[in-house]
């Protein structure tokens, strides 16, 4: 397991210990938790830029697959984080530098290396969202206008790898999520819309897969939803991993947050 940010990591080694499946953690310097340690077989740590190292280390465990779980930030490609000779050849090969280009970039170097790249929901698919309301509210008519808008924006925003949530106010698109995150689009938009309220549409951008940046919600995206005024979110069913889901759920509930879950388009 490459280990990012967050607690998908953590959910995804505490369920192979209880499948009775050792995995080996290979944490994001970066990003990852040091409570990855005591739950994986073995763990390594790497800089972000450490692509050769990285495949040093599953060449010595002879590891052939590998699964991605957690968040790490696109936007440090483009900050300090100093690339080894292999990833700066990968970085000058991708034409376009989106999480598909180099995610995709660094896939193809693995399996050229005989390590596959697997499905990161692997020991999670009880945490993916499933289709329909998920709250004991439903969103309101006014509410679903605004996230089936917000749908077709973010569907179309998807077929070119821009972000994965929209903000949506009154049938407007407020504000698109890129580099910076959910949360940091969400305070943007509140920004912007002087107290009207605001729908959140996150999607999984229309992949046939779930190899990577597969759509996390959280409590924490029900805290920020509650502090921006944003009142109803829209999910991918089968696509979206709810972390920490019955808190999550009790935590919209009380503060009358509706959330739903859409069969993903194709």
């Amino acid at each position: 397991m490459i280990a990012g940010n967050g607690r998908f990591p953590l959910l995804a080694l505490e369920a192979a210990r209880r499948a009775n499946r050792d995995v080996v953690a290979i944490g994001i310097k970066e990003e990852a938790s040091k409570e990855i340690e005591p739950l994986a077989a073995k763990c390594y740590w790497i800089s972000l830029g450490a692509l050769s190292k990285l495949i040093e280390i599953c060449k010595s465990e002879g590891i052939t697959q590998i699964m991605m779980c957690g968040q790490v930030k696109h936007a440090k490609i483009f900050s300090s984080v100093v690339p080894d000779w292999r990833l700066v050849k990968l970085l000058a090969s991708v034409e376009t530098k989106n999480t598909d280009g180099l995610i995709g970039a660094v896939a193809k170097v693995l399996g050229d290396e005989g390590i596959e790249l697997v499905d990161s929901t692997l020991l999670l698919k009880e945490l993916l969202a499933a289709e329909g309301v998920l709250t004991r509210r439903k969103p309101s008519d006014e509410e679903t206008r605004d996230l089936d808008y917000g749908r077709r924006v973010a569907g179309a925003l998807a077929t070119v790898d821009v972000g994965q949530s929209v903000a949506i106010a009154e049938r407007a698109c407020v504000a698109v999520e890129a580099m910076e995150g959910t949360d940091a689009m969400l305070r943007r938009a509140a920004s912007l819309v002087e107290g009207k309220p605001l729908r959140l549409v996150k999607v999984s951008r229309r992949r046939k897969h779930l190899l990577f940046d597969v759509p996390v919600a959280g409590p924490e995206t029900i805290a920020v939803m509650r502090e921006t005024g944003t009142t109803a979110m829209a999910l991918d069913a089968g696509r979206t991993l709810l972390i920490d889901r019955d808190e999550l759920i009790n935590r919209a509930d009380a503060a009358s947050i509706a959330v739903v879950a859409y069969a993903p388009e194709e």
